[in-house]
């Protein structure tokens, strides 16, 4: 998973996700492999700040209808991101919904980074920076035009997901399929 919280959530409309980037994160060691010129630059790869985007908007579409959806990623529209993530940064992702109907929704991101490194000498605290753009297009499985057929379980919203919204403060009571 690659959101640790969510701190916002308004129905079918904006959901705003959090994530701290640690060294303890597997994939944080070594990105950029030391070389005899530089020291190794752990960063977290921009192909994950947007997976957690996806995860974002993905439960605020999955949770505008309670769930009751199969949602997908149908298609990333735009990702622009002028930086990358480094350990102990914080990610604040913020989606809307654009549109939202039957067969799927589009969504619009934005991808804010909080720097503690880069605090004010007074001791406030570091103001967030938008690094980032991100449009994805979701697909509600059930309805695709093929007409095939899935599984019940749903596979996008795991027992992990269910965990991530319980410990955010929002309501599981209904099934999540």
């Amino acid at each position: 998973m690659w959101i640790d919280r969510i701190v916002e959530l308004e129905r079918a409309t904006r959901l705003v996700a959090i994530k701290h980037v640690s060294m303890a994160e597997e994939h944080i060691h070594d990105h950029f492999a030391p070389t005899p010129t530089r020291d190794a630059l752990p960063v977290m790869p921009m192909s994950l700040i947007v997976e957690g985007m996806a995860q974002s908007a993905g439960i605020l579409v999955g949770h505008a209808h309670d769930f009751a959806e199969k949602v997908i990623l149908a298609k990333v529209a735009k990702a622009e991101l002028s930086r990358e993530a480094t350990p102990g940064c914080t990610l604040r992702y913020t989606a809307t919904i654009q549109s939202l109907n039957e067969t799927g929704a589009s969504t619009k991101g934005l991808v804010e980074l909080i720097d503690p490194a880069n605090g004010y000498p007074d001791g406030s605290p570091a103001q967030p920076e938008v690094i980032g753009e991100i449009d994805l297009m979701f697909s509600h499985l059930d309805r695709n035009l093929s007409g095939a057929e899935y599984p019940e379980e749903n596979f996008v919203f795991s027992e992990s997901f269910r965990t991530l919204l319980r410990s955010s403060g929002i309501d599981t009571a209904y099934p999540i399929p």
